[in-house]
């Protein structure tokens, strides 16, 4: 992984530099980018709906489709969350080695991180298991494990707590209102532990242009790169030089409509970042997302390059 230079990430939320970068702020302003984003994206829709937000942090840009329809979160809201076990910390809260419980009944389907804590814990005799904050958090992002981040949100004071975090960040639309698994049930008309792309990509905007400090940026960057389960969706359709990370959510099952979403931030070369929010509601009855709807995604990002 390469360098990661603060200051200069920092200045580039804040002014386009000279030559190549100049160049390309001049083209965002005047409008004059190379595709229609919002007819190129209505199109990959195929029956389904596809919510994206494109946001340029140099300029200010933002376009897309359907940027201000809900969706469900699923677990992108796990990428806040781990923002906001950060900045607690970082401002004299609890501090990110302060050790939590974990035991048997916290553990979900889908625990990696804590459900091998658990194991490890019972066969040297013990009852339960103890991760610090950091490693929640860290394995919350990275690993989507659903008992790390119910074990977050009860620390840090449930779902109105998140919600609250939210909208000190300006974010007056993205809510969150249960625990994991129920708060992937989403039925159409239910507003609950939804968000909508244009919310999503200008919090995490807002969380990486200052609103964290410098070293907790560093640390969520390095967790969103390190991620590896949204291989197959937004960043498989961007160059291979590009820096890239990110957080992905997946929901269906009990009658729900499949859905595929991914939030990224995304470095090309030679100029800002961008921030790419992405919401597929496949508008199909089913348990997981198929490879087609993930190439959907993938050419979300093959478009976003491209553009």
């Amino acid at each position: 992984m390469r360098a990661f230079h603060r200051s200069g990430l920092f200045l580039s939320f804040l002014m386009c530099t000279v030559g190549l970068q100049l160049a390309s702020c001049r083209t965002a302003a005047s409008g004059q980018y190379p595709l229609d984003l919002e007819r190129e994206l209505a199109a990959l829709e195929r029956g389904g709906r596809l919510g994206v937000a494109v946001l340029d942090t140099g300029t200010g840009v933002l376009r897309g489709h359907r940027l201000d329809e809900r969706f469900a979160m699923c677990s992108t809201f796990k990428l806040a969350l781990a923002a906001m076990v950060l900045d607690r910390a970082a401002h004299g809260g609890t501090p990110l080695q302060t050790r939590l419980q974990v035991a048997p009944s916290d553990l979900l389907a889908h625990a990696p991180v804590t459900r091998a804590a658990v194991e490890a814990a019972a066969a040297r005799g013990a009852a339960t298991a103890e991760l610090s904050l950091a490693e929640l958090a860290e394995a919350a992002q990275t690993t989507s494990d659903n008992g790390a981040a119910n074990l977050l949100l009860r620390d840090l004071g449930g779902p109105a707590a998140f919600t609250a975090f939210c909208r000190a960040h300006g974010d007056a639309v993205t809510r969150l209102d249960r625990y994991e698994p129920k708060m992937n049930y989403v039925m159409p008309g239910d507003e609950r532990d939804t968000t909508t792309p244009r919310a999503m990509a200008q919090l995490l905007a807002t969380l990486f242009g200052g609103a964290l400090a410098p070293a907790e940026r560093q640390t969520l960057r390095q967790w969103m790169i390190a991620t590896a389960n949204g291989a197959a969706r937004v960043r498989q359709g961007l160059p291979v030089a590009w820096l890239a990370g990110d957080k992905i959510g997946t929901g269906g099952g009990g009658g729900m409509t499949v859905h595929c979403n991914d939030v990224v931030w995304i470095e090309p070369p030679g100029r800002a970042p961008w921030v790419v929010a992405v919401y597929y509601d496949t508008g199909v009855v089913g348990e997981w997302p198929s490879k087609a709807d993930e190439a959907v995604l993938a050419e979300v990002g093959r478009i976003v390059a491209r553009w």
